[in-house]
């Protein structure tokens, strides 16, 4: 079974696995949004087998709304309640310490993940191990400018609203080799912990197309869970184009 995910493999810094992927999907309206943060503020965070990845000395925090669409599993005809649904995820950059575990990748740690659809968070939790949380959240289009809304609405965890709009202000391209674009964006797996043991989860997409934008961020508490304040504008905030995504089914880390 084809998928366009699949038709631009070239640039990943790893080959797909051999396996069927298990669940397609494709992001719009996604803004990436960063933070510089010191090191030793996350690496209490995350499990012992992973190592903080840094650029320039640096550690991130990402803040990132989309919207999830077409979403599947392989297979499988879309769920009308969990096919299309935002999305707001908080986000760190990590690697395995062990380099005979999965060639030490580096990937994605998610501190959690908002979404408005009840079942995607509960399969998601239950399948994949994430710290998905229900919240009432909107996304919507007014000409070429995105509006995003998000309040938490689930007791397991602390309160977090993030509020804002955002527009393209220049043409989008793939991130330069080596920049810091390139370091916050093209993650090729996530790592969670799914019942006592950390598990790796693969993706493939094409190259993101990145554009900067003009932003007004009018609420933003999404890392309460860190125990960190987001202060200031963020020192990266770029605009996606749409992209289709698929993903296989984590394994051991």
């Amino acid at each position: 079974m084809s998928h366009p995910a699949l038709s631009r493999v070239a640039h990943r810094p790893w080959p797909i696995p051999r396996t069927p992927w298990s669940l397609r999907m494709r992001w719009q309206d996604l803004l990436f949004l960063h933070w510089s943060v010191d090191p030793e503020v996350l690496r209490p965070h995350l499990p012992d087998d992973l190592e903080l990845e840094t650029y320039d000395g640096k550690a991130y925090l990402g803040v990132v709304p989309f919207v999830m669409a077409a979403t599947r599993f392989r297979w499988l005809p879309p769920v009308p309640t969990a096919s299309y649904f935002p999305e707001c995820n908080l986000r760190t950059y990590v690697r395995h310490k062990n380099t005979s575990k999965h060639g030490g990748r580096p990937g994605v740690w998610f501190f959690s993940l908002d979404a408005s659809s009840r079942l995607a968070v509960g399969g998601a939790r239950l399948g994949f191990g994430l710290p998905y949380y229900h919240a009432d959240m909107s996304c919507s289009r007014v000409g070429e400018e995105t509006h995003f809304e998000s309040v938490r609405r689930d007791r397991r965890g602390p309160g977090a609203t993030f509020s804002a709009s955002w527009r393209a202000t220049g043409d989008a391209s793939v991130a330069e080799n080596g920049s810091l674009d390139q370091f916050l964006t093209e993650r090729y797996c996530l790592y969670a912990e799914h019942l006592g043991r950390l598990v790796c989860g693969e993706i493939t997409h094409p190259p993101w197309q990145l554009a900067p934008v003009d932003l007004d961020l009018r609420v933003n508490d999404m890392s309460q869970l860190v125990g960190f304040d987001l202060e200031g504008p963020p020192v990266s905030a770029l605009a996606a184009q749409a992209i289709e995504v698929v993903c296989w089914m984590p394994g051991r880390a």
